[in-house]
């Protein structure tokens, strides 16, 4: 699978956006906004604004389309995009996921961004790239869930460059596409190293084995069975996000900003995301999809309508060979889920960690409590006729540091600043009168 689209880190994801106000977007804006140069784009543009704008006027919906950095692509051209093939069970290679204890008793909600098992949102630019990202960000994900430690992020690049595809499973590979199982086929014997190491470029290139210092090795991954509600939601909901394969090449994700996606009606496989939870919206029930799209959607995630077990929805993917067909098959295959949500999923396991994992941030001290404010002492009330006028606090500190000549025996015998007169030595006094 190619999927779409420069590794850019984009904002965490856990904040909602709200509706774009519309009124008065122009192209001009849009070409600011996105740097777009092509003024041969704008009827298509504009004709897509039209579009946005008649989807956001139904007051029923339940998400809200916008302007992004598709909005002057016809359908066919962002389909294009998106077209290719997928997903490949390999026999004896991978284990079906097998059922948790936990698995009809899942939380009511789960995102592995909150314990921080999820990296930042990133960005495949125009290399049909999104099933690296999906393996390679699954790979972090289960890494750090295993080994208790801080997400790092990987090096989608190297399987890019390095994964082989001999039976041309979601495309010829590289940038023109391949599949998260084969992905994490690769990452079984050549381990994944760090982004920083192995830094993305957006294209085939060649593979660069001397940039190759691995973090870990999977021993293994498993594999979802197609359609299954159940098997999705305990592997996500109790052991860790899933790589995802949906389809993704409709207006819908085209223009989509933010809410509950709903009535994608689209079930030809296209693209490869990765899971990393659920939740329910004003009783509407979601999947939680990190995409590689940069800050697309909510922040670079879309949520997607969740209908339940048995409650699906359901259709058949005609053009399997743009979807989950290696070279030379054509059957077709029914899906089911939103987008075909429950088409193939899977998820590496079973980590040898070469580097030591980062350890995970110290929590933060309790501050020290700060020792309290003395009291402000308020000077006696000066007796009258004494010719000092210090308050018994300084007093106090003059006989303490044996320092009682420091002030006119006087003063002592007849206003009584000090604490204790008789403590400073009559003599000692009158060696300053």
């Amino acid at each position: 699978m190619r999927g779409l689209f420069a590794l850019a880190v984009v904002s965490d994801a856990s904040s909602i956006v709200a509706e774009q106000d519309l009124t008065g977007y122009s192209f001009a804006m849009y070409q600011q906004e996105f740097s777009k140069t092509d003024v041969a784009r704008r009827s298509v543009f504009e004709n897509n604004l039209n579009l946005i704008k008649l989807h956001n006027s139904n007051p029923s919906k339940t998400w809200f389309a916008g302007v992004n950095q598709f909005t002057d692509m016809t359908n066919d051209e962002f389909r294009a995009m998106t077209a290719g093939r997928k997903e490949k069970i390999f026999d004896g290679e991978a284990q079906i996921h097998k059922l948790t204890a936990r698995a009809h008793d899942v939380p009511a909600s789960r995102d592995w961004r909150d314990s921080g098992k999820v990296s930042p949102a990133k960005d495949q630019g125009g290399c049909g790239s999104c099933w690296a990202f999906s393996a390679a960000e699954s790979f972090e994900s289960h890494l750090a869930i295993q080994t208790n430690s801080t997400v790092q992020t990987l090096s989608p690049q190297q399987i890019v460059s390095c994964a082989p595809n001999p039976d041309q499973c979601g495309g010829t590979g590289g940038c023109e596409g391949s599949t998260q199982p084969l992905a994490f086929q690769y990452t079984k014997t050549a381990g994944l190293t760090t982004e920083a190491n192995y830094p993305y470029a957006g294209s085939d290139g060649t593979c660069q084995t001397s940039k190759i210092d691995p973090v870990a090795y999977n021993a293994g991954y498993s594999l979802l069975p197609p359609n299954d509600y159940t098997a999705l939601m305990d592997a996500v909901g109790n052991v860790g996000p899933v790589s995802i394969s949906i389809a993704a090449g409709g207006s819908n994700f085209q223009f989509y900003s933010g809410g509950v996606m709903s009535n994608c009606n689209d079930f030809v496989m296209d693209h490869a995301v990765q899971l990393v939870g659920y939740g329910t919206d004003d009783d509407k029930d979601y999947w939680l999809v990190r995409n590689s799209w940069g800050n697309w959607g909510e922040n670079g995630y879309i949520r997607m309508q969740r209908y339940g077990e048995g409650k699906e929805p359901c259709g058949v993917d005609s053009k399997p060979q743009d979807g989950e067909a290696c070279k030379g098959d054509t059957s077709p295959r029914t899906y089911c889920g939103e987008c075909g949500i429950l088409s193939a999923s899977s998820y590496p396991t079973d980590f040898t960690t070469v580097q030591p994992a980062p350890s995970p941030p110290p929590p933060t001290p309790e501050p020290a409590p700060s020792p309290p404010t003395p009291p402000p002492t308020t000077p006696a009330p000066t007796p009258a006729g004494c010719v000092d006028s210090e308050d018994s606090g300084y007093c106090d500190y003059v006989v303490s540091s044996s320092s009682c000549g420091l002030i006119g025996y006087n003063c002592i015998a007849s206003c009584g600043c000090c604490d204790d007169a008789s403590s400073c030595g009559s003599g000692e006094a009158q060696l300053l009168i």
